[in-house]
């Protein structure tokens, strides 16, 4: 049995992985032989497991729509003492973090979870700081209306109250590509990776761990899409848009409210999957979302040949540069 078949199998049976790192979403992001994996066992037990996304022979790097990857260790009883359960992780880290030596260049976002990353910088590694926001609790809606900034609260009423709109899930792949790519076109942009965001919503949707989220006006025209994807430990907002002749309806803020509120159903937890742009950060922010930090982890640089095999490989995406 592969590496990949063990962690196809811990994937089955783990809910503590994350959706992010889940064999099936590397499936779709990655492509079934792009992906690999690094496993620490004892005695037949995994112990520790490391997916990497490979666009390129020796190359590890982030897919795309994925925010966060990194090394996933096997959760220690209750009873289990602090310095005994860190020391176990940190023996599983390095030995995680040694065996990526054989990879000429390196980078991943680990989930944010991992607090502790200095088995890898013990091997080499370098670490930047990234934040995203996360929205805790988010069954008690009454609480997450009033930790909400009175600028997202005035948002989600004057969609409703002044333009009408209605905010409804169901929306299809098509239409949310259609929003996603005129919000880029706005910016002068065109967007990467329509095809496996398509892919996407359409296995989420399959699995029934996503949806999309669109906001309506009284003519049926489509304002705003979010989509979403989620498991028992948390939901992740994942791509949307907005038409840009519409954008002053507020519709993306109260598709996400719409959002938030239907995906309670399935878990206690919302991931905005942050930004480090002033706007985006600050939309987020007035959601009443908690700055959350998570590592970036790096090591080596592609050089020029490499990079221009990443860009014809991942269609001009080059997340190493991130």
């Amino acid at each position: 049995m592969t590496a990949r078949d063990k962690y196809r199998t811990l994937c089955r049976t783990e809910p503590s992985i994350p959706v992010f790192s889940q064999d099936w979403w590397l499936d779709t992001v990655c492509g079934r032989e792009k992906w690999d994996v690094i496993l620490k066992e004892e005695k037949g037990r995994l112990l520790a497991a490391m997916p990497l996304y490979l666009p390129i022979p020796h190359i590890v790097s982030m897919p795309p729509f994925t925010q966060t990857m990194g090394p996933w260790f096997r959760p220690v009883t209750e009873d289990t003492k602090y310095s005994t359960a860190l020391a176990q992780r940190q023996e599983a880290g390095k030995m995680l973090a040694s065996g990526l030596k054989k990879y000429s260049a390196f980078l991943q976002n680990f989930h944010y979870t991992v607090t502790d990353w200095l088995p890898f910088y013990w091997e080499g590694y370098r670490q930047t700081t990234r934040y995203t926001y996360l929205l805790n609790d988010i069954k008690d809606t009454g609480r997450m209306w009033e930790n909400m900034s009175p600028h997202i609260r005035r948002h989600i009423s004057r969609a409703g109250e002044k333009h009408r709109l209605s905010a409804r899930r169901g929306v299809t792949a098509g239409e949310l590509l259609r929003v996603h790519r005129l919000t880029f076109g706005r910016q002068g942009l065109k967007p990467r990776h329509t095809a496996v965001l398509e892919r996407l919503v359409n296995t989420c949707l399959d699995r029934r761990q996503g949806d999309v989220w669109g906001g309506y006006d009284a003519e049926d025209r489509l304002h705003a899409a979010a989509f979403v994807a989620w498991q028992d430990s948390s939901a992740y907002y994942i791509a949307g848009g907005t038409d840009p002749a519409l954008c002053d309806s507020g519709a993306h803020a109260l598709v996400l409210w719409q959002a938030i509120r239907d995906v309670s159903r399935y878990t206690s937890l919302f991931d905005f999957e942050g930004s480090m742009l002033p706007g985006v950060e600050r939309f987020f922010r007035g959601f009443g979302a908690a700055q959350t930090p998570y590592f970036t982890i790096s090591r080596g640089k592609p050089g020029l040949w490499n990079r221009m095999m990443i860009k014809a490989a991942t269609g001009g995406f080059i997340p190493i540069r991130r």
